[in-house]
């Protein structure tokens, strides 16, 4: 069966992409813990990090990189943190938030809930900044 991350890259469920390419499928999260998270997600579904070709985990970080680049450009931050916690979806994921303290990758922390109109701005708003 099929998780939810690829029938999201599959397009039979909507998301906010900001990018993707042959390996690799970039979007919003729709519960974020702050304006500006992003999930990447390899294409090839496996549940855990490590499970992962070697092939594709090197790639998968520099994929990641002009992402989290963006979102240290556009959202008030200190850095772009990430983090591999994988629980919540059986398909390896890693989460780019913009955070000021370690506090900010605080998973159990309440999530954010944004209006359509808020992530589709949120959405253009870091894929402009991918094309500049």
């Amino acid at each position: 069966m099929s998780s939810i991350f690829s029938k999201i890259i599959a397009a039979e469920i909507p998301s906010y992409k900001i990018a993707e390419d042959e390996y690799f499928f970039a979007f919003l999260d729709i519960a974020p813990l702050a304006e500006g998270h992003v999930l990447v997600v390899p294409k090839q579904e496996r549940d855990k990090i490590f499970d992962i070709g070697d092939e594709y985990l090197g790639r998968w970080l520099l994929f990641a990189k002009p992402i989290a680049k963006a979102i240290e450009k556009i959202f008030p931050c200190n850095r772009c943190g990430i983090a591999v916690i994988g629980l919540e979806v059986p398909h390896a994921h890693m989460h780019l938030v913009p955070i000021n303290s370690s506090d900010d990758l605080n998973f159990t922390r309440p999530k954010l809930k944004l209006s359509a109109e808020k992530m589709k701005k949120i959405q253009v708003t870091i894929t402009e900044a991918l094309q500049a």
